[in-house]
């Protein structure tokens, strides 16, 4: 391929990969250094079982914000429990595995039955919808016992 050839090609896919990176995340941006961590329980903890813990989230170079309420640089928790990440272009689900912190919480309490379970955390922009690029923690595992 000619040098000219080559670079017209390179544009042109990541231009591609730009626009279809767009076109599968949500609509809200994200500042590029924000980053999200549990930060307790720690990954690899076992904990009593029948006693509920508490699980504390940490947010760098981001602002939390409740629902319904648009602010740049802003979003809250969402704490995903035993499932993986969610689509990037969707609404965050609202169940038993995908808890909302909507009025800015940035810790709960938990109470899981015995066993391995794995925790994340994701931000939802004002409409629960992830951000663009989305903003979450590694997967960590807990075990109750």
């Amino acid at each position: 391929m000619h040098k000219p050839m080559h670079k017209l090609f390179i544009a042109a896919a990541t231009a591609f990969l730009l626009l279809a990176q767009g076109a599968i995340a949500g609509s809200t941006a994200a500042p590029p250094n924000a980053y999200l961590y549990i930060g307790w329980p720690n990954d690899g903890q076992v904990l009593p079982a029948g006693r509920p813990f508490k699980v504390w989230f940490g947010l760098r170079n981001m602002g939390v914000a409740p629902k319904d309420v648009s602010f740049p640089n802003t979003g809250h928790h969402h704490l995903l429990i035993d499932t993986d990440l969610p689509s990037p272009d969707q609404e965050i689900p609202s169940d038993r595995n995908h808890l909302h912190f909507g009025a800015g919480e940035t810790e709960t309490t938990l109470e899981l039955p015995p066993g391995r379970h794995t925790l994340q955390l994701l931000m939802g922009d004002d409409k629960h919808v992830p951000h663009n690029p989305p903003v979450y923690s590694r997967k960590i595992t807990i075990t109750v016992r």
